[in-house]
């Protein structure tokens, strides 16, 4: 028989949040591959529980190099446990790469529940949770990140995000030039830590809040573009659409069309406020 791969919920701050069998599954796995084995093994004196079977590393430089070996092992038979830093294993974190190699061979994948930065920082943002959608970390590159939060611009559902620390300025600025600086935002940092903070605000004002710098894990709650009728979209949030588009790329006359469309407007409104914007460039001093 084929052995089992369980995915385990770690606690993303406060260790009282382990998932009760978090400690049976690391005191009875055949294997345990773990992110850091020093953070591993202070998890288990954390919970007062040893680990019987073998401990490798699993980690972003070595997860397709151990893909293979982990999935042999389940081949054999062997209860193979995946853990990492905090929270879920997969989600922005290895993983994917095993759990998509275990169902190719028809291996059983199941998981131990735990706690997620992704939905303890939507509950506590403010924003709506009824639809929301993950994007990770943004590039670190300032043209990819632009590219990125280009593609989002017209998303409804709340956003979330990972970023580290010493970007999230450079986060939040780029996202209140693509976004717009009204559009609301959380910032969480150190959830369920000692110092946990939530930030909530504009935009425009939780990126110069931030660039006095920042400290500890983040995740960035966006709120979604609202869904705007003719009536509410001015012509500086008209040229601000055109604008946006072309940067990514698109013509004018195509710019045009598609926020003409989005607007529910005739195209010849968007096209007057986009030359009248550029008339008015021309005159100030």
């Amino acid at each position: 028989m084929t052995g089992i791969l369980v995915l385990a919920g770690t606690p993303i701050g406060d260790i009282s949040d382990a998932p009760p069998r978090l400690a049976a599954e690391l005191a009875g796995a055949d294997v345990v591959a773990a992110e850091d084995t020093r953070r591993l093994r202070r998890l288990t004196q954390a919970l007062g529980v040893q680990t019987t079977g073998r401990v490798v590393s699993y980690f972003e430089g070595n997860e397709a190099a151990r893909t293979p070996e982990l999935v042999e092992a389940l081949v054999g038979g062997a209860r193979v446990l995946l853990v990492t830093d905090a929270g879920m294993p997969s989600v922005s974190d290895p993983g994917y790469r095993l759990v998509a190699a275990a169902v190719e061979k028809d291996i059983k994948v199941t998981a131990v529940p735990g706690p997620s930065a992704v939905l303890t920082a939507l509950a506590l943002s403010g924003l709506p949770v009824d639809r929301f959608c993950f994007e990770g970390f943004l590039p670190r590159k300032a043209g990819e990140r632009l590219s990125r939060l280009r593609e989002v611009t017209e998303e409804r559902r709340t956003l979330v995000y990972f970023e580290a620390p010493h970007r999230l300025d450079d986060t939040l600025a780029a996202m209140a030039e693509v976004l717009g600086a009204q559009r609301r935002a959380a910032v969480c940092r150190e959830l369920t830590k000692t110092y946990e903070e939530i930030k909530r605000g504009p935009l425009g004002e939780l990126a110069a809040w931030a660039a006095e710098g920042v400290r500890g894990e983040i995740t960035v709650v966006v709120e979604g573009a609202p869904d705007k009728g003719a009536e509410e979209l001015d012509a500086a949030e008209l040229v601000r659409r055109v604008q946006v588009r072309e940067e990514a790329g698109e013509r004018r006359k195509e710019a045009i069309a598609a926020v003409a469309a989005e607007a529910r407007i005739p195209k010849r409104d968007v096209f007057d406020a986009v030359v009248a914007a550029k008339n008015a460039a021309r005159t100030t001093p």
